[in-house]
């Protein structure tokens, strides 16, 4: 029989305090994904369910996303919409039994942990830019003509507000001047000649 004494050689159970196991780091990674509020200390049942597919915990057979679902709900509190890296521990536990069938129940957890370790939210299926020469022209500022170059910068910047509205000058000259702001020059020069 096996020393029940002996310390666990369990990376996550033997993890130091001030340190982060793989799994806990995958789990933070899941848990603020597509969240800008979450802190990575919690989990919603959506992220949950993309870990589980994401890191193929879901294989069709064994375990299917009602399945991972059921879980969900079963561990987590019944007024609360979240569950904590402890209960994810517990959940993965709970799948690891049905995934992993043919194995004991330590064998198997450490299986589905290692279907985890290191993994983040993948972005299949996200929308990609395309480059085509159509969509270049389209938002090339340099060939934009008429009032909608008066939008913009020489240098492609947007001007905001100016650009878009005519702002009244209150300098005294005519729209369109080529010498505005130089009567104070002619003025000053003329007085020193004097």
């Amino acid at each position: 029989m096996a020393d029940k004494s002996a310390k666990p050689t369990n990376s996550h159970e033997g993890a130091a305090a001030g340190e982060i196991s793989a799994l806990e780091e995958a789990f933070r990674k899941f848990a603020v994904h597509g969240d800008t509020r979450a802190t990575g200390k919690e989990m919603h049942g959506k992220n949950w369910s993309k870990l589980c597919k994401d890191c193929h915990i879901i294989d069709g057979k064994n375990v299917t996303t009602t399945d991972v679902d059921i879980v969900f709900s079963k561990i987590k509190g019944k007024s609360v919409r979240t569950i904590t890296f402890e209960q994810f521990k517990e959940a993965l536990q709970e799948l690891s039994k049905k995934r992993f069938k043919g194995k004991s129940d330590e064998e198997a957890l450490q299986e589905i942990y290692k279907l985890i370790e290191g993994k983040g939210p993948g972005l299949t299926g996200v929308t990609k830019t395309v480059a085509s020469p159509t969509v270049s022209r389209l938002t090339d500022t340099s060939k934009f003509t008429g009032s909608h170059k008066e939008r913009f910068d020489a240098s492609g910047k947007g001007k905001g507000r100016a650009g878009r509205e005519d702002l009244v000058d209150n300098s005294g000259y005519v729209s369109g001047y080529k010498h505005a702001g130089t009567y104070d020059h002619k003025v000053q020069g003329n007085k020193e000649l004097d």
